[in-house]
C-alpha cells in the first residue's frame, strides 16, 4: 500500500499540517516560511492529494488520522478546512498523539441542520460532487472562488490557490468526490466536550464555507477551546494573513504542556 506523502523540514516541536479539499500540502507554503524555525513541520498530502496522489489509503477521517499518527510523533496538529476534521478526529480518538489542536477555518460540522443552523446547505456538496464528472477543471475553480470569496485580498488568494491546485497533477475525480463527502457526512460535535487537550479556533471573520460563529460554538464546547479571528480573512487566511495566524499559532503553541 502507497503510503501518504509527508514532508518534514524544520526544528523544534512537532507540528502536523492538513490541508483542504482539492489541494496538498504546498498550499501551506507561507506558514511553512514563518514556522520552520520553530517548529518541526510535518506536512501531510492527503490521500488522493498531491503528491499522494497513487495512495491507496482511503480518505477518511480514521484512516487517515491512523496513518498520520503512526508515521509523526505527539504534536500540535493543525487542520485547514477538510484537515481539519481529519485533525479533530484524531484528537478525539487518538489523543496521546495530540498534544493540541489548531483548526484553521474548520468547524466540527460543515453542513447545516436542525440543531446546526451555522453550516452550509446540503446542496453546496451535493452539487459539486455532481458537476465535478460534466466539468472538472470548472467546478474545481468554482469551489476555489468560493474559498476566497470574501477576503479582503480576494484576487491574490484566488491566485494562490489555482497556482497550488494543480502542482502536483490533477487529483482524482473519484477522490475529490470521496473528500466531499467526508465533508458533507462528519459530525463530530458530540466529541468536543471530550477533547482532553488545548485547541485553538481560527476564524476568517470573512469565510464563506465555514462560518466564525460555528467555529466559536466549537470552541466554547471544547474545555479547552480558544477561539480566534483574522478580521479580514477568508476561508484561507494562511495565504492572505500569514503572519497573523503565525503569531496565532505560536502563542498557542508557547502555551501548550510539555
Amino acid at each position: 500500500m502507497p503510503e501518504l506523502q509527508i514532508a518534514t523540514c524544520g526544528s523544534g516541536p512537532a507540528l502536523v499540517m492538513l490541508h483542504g479539499w482539492a489541494m496538498n500540502g504546498g498550499v501551506f507554503a507561507p506558514l511553512v516560511a514563518r514556522l520552520q524555525q520553530e517548529f518541526t513541520l510535518h506536512v501531510v498530502d492527503l490521500p488522493g492529494h498531491g503528491r499522494s496522489a497513487d495512495s491507496t489509503i482511503a480518505l477518511e477521517l480514521d484512516a487517515c488520522a491512523r496513518q498520520i499518527a503512526a508515521r509523526t510523533p505527539p504534536a500540535l496538529w493543525l487542520g485547514w478546512s477538510l484537515g481539519g476534521l481529519v485533525a479533530l478526529h484524531a484528537a478525539q480518538q487518538r489523543p496521546d498523539s495530540v498534544r493540541g489542536l489548531a483548526m484553521i477555518c474548520a468547524s466540527a460540522r460543515f453542513v447545516r441542520a436542525d440543531d446546526w443552523p451555522q453550516g452550509m446547505d446540503d446542496s453546496v456538496f451535493r452539487g459539486f460532487a455532481d458537476a465535478l464528472a460534466r466539468d472538472y477543471r470548472g467546478t474545481i475553480d468554482r469551489f476555489l472562488l468560493l474559498e476566497a470569496q470574501g477576503s479582503d485580498h480576494v484576487r491574490e488568494e484566488i491566485r494562490l490557490l489555482r497556482q497550488q491546485v494543480f502542482a502536483f497533477g490533477e487529483p482524482s475525480q473519484r477522490r475529490l468526490i470521496e473528500g466531499l463527502t467526508v465533508l458533507q457526512d462528519s459530525d463530530l460535535r458530540g466529541g468536543l466536550p471530550t477533547l482532553d487537550m488545548p485547541s485553538l479556533w481560527l476564524a476568517g471573520r470573512r469565510d464563506r464555507l465555514v462560518s466564525p460563529q460555528a467555529m466559536q460554538l466549537c470552541a466554547e464546547s471544547a474545555p479547552h477551546g480558544q477561539y480566534a479571528c483574522i478580521q479580514g480573512g477568508g476561508h484561507a487566511p494562511f495565504l492572505t494573513h500569514a503572519d497573523e495566524v503565525a503569531a496565532a499559532i505560536r502563542q498557542f503553541a508557547q502555551a501548550l504542556p510539555e
